[in-house]
């Protein structure tokens, strides 16, 4: 039986389908929303591990029904080991768990379209740990993109932490509460998908299994910090849905889809086309926020959204190309 390469970017057809077209769309829509969604639906009172430990089960629940749809389930419990799990998924799991905490602080704390474009700066992060981990190379014109991010990250922190904030927070507590924790999570974002990517070349993970066993990892880790932490402290005093309404499931739930539309776009359109839905998804940010908070973007967020605009689109289009030998 003839093995076949996967994620080959000349597998990657050059028109989109209408189902790959809703993949795009539907992603941009997500990750234009959820920093508004989150905002709007998920009450100051929610423990942040509470919210988090509800979305990884979301997601677990979202790839499996996936996988049994496509009838890959029984395959999957014949083929899955323990050991295999823990070493391809369990410290990205781990990373990621933190990061997603660290995310939820950051939501509550910045306005949504500063918050999505400091996010970007995790592809910085991600090109540095995959040089690190997997020597992939970087082009001269992605160096120069990821110095435009720098840049428009440097101008988005001072416009941020001079502002009066839409929460009306000193600087100092949108410094260290929501511009600090979204930058952390942009390394920790990088790590873990340059180590995601090694473990897809050496162990051949699919997204929906890399997902479930990434969701399960970083939930057993979530709760095992709850022993010690404020918030495990938190949901034994109040409870784990302390503050929850039936309207917190609504950015729980669009997040976990979001984890699986990834996937998806990744597997079907590629990289380049997934960049253009992260530069579309700022623009619905902005939208979003001028229409339902009657926020303009302050003026530091307007020199800098063309500069992020630029840089992602510079990364996507110019990939470091290696001169192959002809056969």
């Amino acid at each position: 039986m003839a093995t076949k390469k996967r994620g080959v970017p000349t597998a990657i057809p050059e028109k989109a389908s209408p189902r790959v077209w809703l993949y795009l769309v539907l992603l941009t829509l997500q990750y234009g929303a959820q920093p508004l969604i989150s905002k709007r639906f998920i009450r100051r009172e929610v423990i942040v591990t509470s919210s988090v430990l509800a979305c990884e089960v979301a997601k677990v629940i979202c790839a499996l029904f996936l996988i049994a749809r496509g009838g890959g389930l029984k395959k999957l419990y014949n083929e899955w080991t323990l050991v295999g799990s823990l070493t391809a998924s369990g410290l990205p799991a781990a990373i990621y768990a933190l990061q997603n905490s660290l995310l939820q602080i950051s939501y509550k704390n910045l306005d949504s379209l500063t918050f999505s474009m400091l996010n970007q700066t995790k592809l910085f992060f991600t090109a540095l740990f995959t040089y690190i981990i997997l020597r992939q190379k970087q082009s001269t014109q992605q160096i120069g993109a990821l110095f435009l991010l720098i840049i428009a990250a440097v101008l988005l922190s001072i416009g941020e932490g001079s502002s009066k904030g839409s929460s009306g927070s000193n600087p100092d507590h949108i410094l260290f509460h929501g511009i600090v924790p979204v930058l952390v999570a942009s390394v920790l974002s990088g790590l873990a998908s340059a180590l995601c990517q090694w473990a897809s070349q050496v162990k051949k993970h699919t997204s929906y299994m890399m997902t479930i066993e990434m969701s399960v990892v970083g939930s057993l880790c979530l709760l095992a910090s709850t022993y010690k932490s404020p918030d495990g402290e938190a949901i034994r005093q109040h409870g784990f849905f302390y503050g929850w309404t039936p309207l917190t499931l609504i950015p729980v739930i669009f997040n976990a889809v979001g984890g699986i539309l990834v996937g998806l776009v990744t597997s079907y359109a590629g990289g380049v086309r997934k960049g253009f839905v992260i530069v579309s998804a700022l623009l619905v940010t902005a939208l979003l926020q001028f229409i339902f908070d009657g926020k303009p973007p302050s003026f530091y967020c307007l020199l800098a959204l063309p500069l992020v605009i630029t840089s992602i689109s510079i990364y996507q289009k110019y990939p470091y190309r290696v001169k192959k030998k002809e056969s």
